[in-house]
């Protein structure tokens, strides 16, 4: 027994100062808490970035691909490229984008601001050239921001029925927009003035520029909704045997009505191209005397300019005398042919007074004068036109009445300054007021200089005052070669509008005559010195453009503001709908609920 109880006793003591093997097994199963790892860091800045650009592009893709191209095939359908149809296809790709659901009225206006960037950048490079591409890219984007509305306001009015027609509706009200503000507005870009070598030309002569920009855009956008719901009925419909969708209906209506009124205006226009044997006849010449070089600084060699008009003026007086080209009733110079203001300028005077009596007939001169309230600290001047005869000196006179922001004047210039040192470049000219028609040897002659001819209001003006011609005098030496030639399809546009024959005489070219169904009858080459003399007719009747022009695009820009509002409405009205449905498909889910659960408490 004392042994067991020494035993036990000298176990206790081992317990109390040993470790057991148990112990150690429990010290390796339970190793020390090592230091917790430093925790891996978030993206960075820029990974979180791209990773956001990714998300936000990717689903994107296609339609940011559709619209950058309907944006460069509806440049290539404006001079130089002049490929016409290409506008139905870029009009149609852009709606196809914004008809699409997924497609939000934010969204709607980022893809009518791309396409409309992507034109204008390409339209308008020619303002790069001499004033740097600071202002090219602000005008660009300026235009490109009504193209971004005009995809916002479509996104509203998509599920209205005959969405083409409200879709073309509101594109000509866009246009309108941007024609009228800011400072005046710029159509430059106007769907028209790519169609002067469309079919689709005679409608000018129904309701001017307004309505073939309609129409063109009817076409596109009618297309894009019959290739739409083909597509649909392909997809779903087809397997049941169901009809064709009425849908498709509407938009091959629309483009019906638009070939048959193309077709019954065509006649009418290709009429007055060919001239009434009643319509009496003129000879016209237009002298484009040429710079000495292009861009800004073309206005310092004010007297060579002039004196090449008068050399060239000249060269037709001695042709006339040969026989070689036959006596002009009346000669067109260009705008800014003499920038030193005959008025003042006695030498300036005796020139164009020597080249009138040369060609034996009036000159219409385009040049520069001191505005009434002139002064050196407020050199105001007029951009103006004078028939001067070589015996009588000075007559009749045309203001010009739409004078371009940024060239001839400029809006806030201690502003612009800080953005272009090409700012104080521009001139200080101010507006005229009159009539828009001008008479040389007994003929009244509408003067719409090349700014002018942009604006429908300026060439209705003068045939409305009784213009039985239509001159654009025109000074492109500061730009070059496309700019003339998509001016040249103004003119070609106002030609068939009003039905009148419409000279344009520029400083470097492009010189033209052209007959009122847009055909151009002759024309001289870009930055060569030369004169054109030719016969025209002198016309008198109105036509539907001319008399109810500003009402037919009144009624459509009408139109486009209806369908926005009925959109509007219907979007609202829709969104109610669904919220009264799925607040009730709420209650008849809770319904089952709560009989289950009384059933349970009965039972």
């Amino acid at each position: 027994m004392a042994e067991s109880t020494e035993g036990t006793e000298d176990t206790e003591g081992t317990e109390d100062t040993e470790v057991t093997p148990d112990d150690d097994a429990r010290a390796e199963a339970e190793p020390e808490t090592p230091p917790e790892p430093e925790q891996p860091r978030g993206p960075g800045r820029g990974a979180r970035l791209v990773s956001g650009l990714r998300r936000f592009f990717e689903p994107r893709l296609i339609r940011l691909a559709a619209v950058v191209v309907a944006g460069l095939l509806l440049c290539a359908s404006f001079p130089p490229f002049g490929l016409w149809y290409l506008s139905f296809v870029a009009l149609a790709l852009l709606a196809w984008v914004l008809v699409d659901e997924r497609t939000t009225p934010a969204g709607g206006f980022g893809y009518g601001m791309l396409a409309g960037l992507v034109f204008y950048v390409l339209l308008l490079p020619w303002i790069s050239n001499f004033v740097g591409p600071v202002p090219w890219l602000m005008l660009a984007a300026l235009e490109a921001f009504f193209t971004g509305v005009f995809g916002l306001t479509v996104v509203v009015v998509r599920r209205l029925p005959g969405w083409p027609v409200w879709f073309a509706a509101l594109w000509v009200t866009a246009e309108w927009l941007k024609s009228t503000v800011p400072f005046g507005g710029f159509p430059w870009g106007v769907v028209a003035f790519g169609q002067t070598d469309s079919p689709l030309l005679p409608l000018a002569q129904l309701g001017g520029a307004p309505l073939v920009s309609f129409a063109v855009a009817l076409i596109g956008f009618s297309a894009t909704a019959i290739v739409l719901e083909a597509v649909r009925h392909w997809r779903h419909d087809h397997r049941t045997g169901a009809a064709a969708p009425p849908e498709v209906f509407i938009p091959g209506i629309c483009i019906a009505l638009v070939l048959l009124l193309t077709v019954l205006a065509w006649p009418h226009v290709r009429k007055a191209g060919a001239g009434a044997g009643d319509d009496p006849a003129i000879n016209v010449a237009a002298i484009q005397g040429n710079v000495p070089r292009l861009g800004l600084d073309f206005n310092a060699q004010r007297r060579a300019v002039l004196d090449n008009h008068v050399h060239e003026t000249k060269q037709l007086a001695e042709d006339v005398r040969a026989g070689r080209a036959p006596q002009p009733t009346v000669v067109i110079w260009p705008e800014n042919s003499s920038d030193i203001d005959p008025l003042v300028n006695a030498d300036a005077a005796d020139l164009i007074s020597a080249a009138s009596s040369a060609i034996q007939a009036p000159i219409l001169v385009g040049t520069v004068l001191s505005a009434p309230d002139y002064t050196p600290e407020h050199p105001v001047t007029t951009n103006s036109v004078i028939v001067w005869n070589g015996t009588d000196g000075p007559g009749d006179r045309h203001d010009k009445a739409i004078v371009q922001p940024f060239g001839e004047y400029l809006p806030w210039r201690s502003f612009f300054r800080l953005l272009s040192p090409y700012a104080d470049r521009a001139g200080y000219f101010v507006p005229g007021n009159g009539s828009g028609v001008v008479t040389a040897a007994g003929v009244p002659i509408g003067v719409t200089t090349c700014w002018e001819v942009i604006f429908d209001r300026a060439a209705r003006q003068s045939v409305l005052n009784g213009a039985q011609l239509l001159a654009v005098p025109a000074n492109n030496a500061t730009f070059d070669e496309p700019m003339s030639a998509q001016q040249l399809a103004f003119a070609r546009l106002r030609a068939v509008e009003h039905d009148r024959y419409v000279v344009v005489a520029g400083t470097t070219g492009i010189s033209a005559v052209i007959a009122p169904n847009g055909q151009v009858l002759e024309r001289t080459e870009f930055f060569q010195p030369a004169y054109l003399d030719r016969q025209v007719r002198l016309k008198t009747d109105l036509t539907l453009a001319t008399r109810w022009g500003p009402v037919i695009n009144g009624v459509l820009i009408g139109v486009g503001a209806a369908a926005l509002l009925a959109g509007m409405l219907h979007n609202r009205n829709l969104m109610r709908r669904r919220q009264v449905v799925a607040e009730h498909q709420d209650g008849s889910a809770a319904a089952p609920d709560a009989d289950t659960d009384t059933e349970n408490e009965q039972g």
